[in-house]
């Protein structure tokens, strides 16, 4: 694995089941431009984006039609 790959991180969504207190929860369209394109991509392709090109956190939860978590890949 070269250093670039490294560099390059990429997050993921994971269906939520439930939510713990203490999460950070955003709903769909508190999403920026940018961010809501590469959700919707992620869902649809089912493929990590960088996390780089998006405003999401490790750990956080969207909200749209079920919870989905953010994770780190």
């Amino acid at each position: 694995m070269g250093s670039t790959e490294l560099l390059q991180r990429r997050v993921h969504l994971e269906r939520a089941d439930s939510v713990s207190s203490g999460t950070t929860v955003r709903h769909v369209d508190q999403l920026g431009t940018d961010t809501l394109e590469a959700f919707y991509e992620c869902l649809e392709e089912n493929h990590p984006v960088p996390e780089s090109e998006v405003d999401l956190e490790a750990g956080e939860v969207i909200v749209f039609t079920e919870y989905y978590r953010v994770v780190r890949v």
